[in-house]
């Protein structure tokens, strides 16, 4: 017979996985970004040009969204879903990635906003 410690500890945890999503229950959380990129005056179509012209062998990377700002005629969004923290990392030695962003650092004008994530759920 369990004791009532170990019933209350069970429960708890059918619980916490009734509330969590799946993706939040995983042992190696996902890792996301979200930041806005402002481009030189005018250069915001080289910029998205550059950026997404060498995203499509990056390992881990399940999402890599370049958004044009309405607000903002110079500025850029990039939303990024990575299978971890790690995997992220290990795209900028790329020597694709590398040679994307050796490319467009003299036409970006800076980095605004940026966060960091923790991607739970989407399609």
């Amino acid at each position: 017979m369990q004791s009532r410690r170990e019933l209350i500890a069970i429960g708890s945890g059918m619980l916490a996985a009734s509330v969590l999503p799946a993706a939040a229950q995983e042992t190696k959380p996902r890792y996301g970004l979200i930041g806005q990129m402002l481009a030189q005056p005018g250069k915001r179509e080289d910029l998205v040009a550059i950026l997404t012209e060498s995203t499509q062998a990056m390992p881990g990377c399940l999402s890599y969204v370049v958004a044009l700002d309405t607000a903002n005629p110079d500025a850029i969004w990039i939303t990024e879903v990575w299978d971890s923290r790690e995997s992220h990392a290990a795209s900028l030695k790329l020597p694709t990635v590398r040679a994307a962003i050796a490319k467009a650092r003299p036409i970006i004008a800076g980095f605004p906003q940026h966060f960091e994530t923790v991607p739970v759920a989407g399609v």
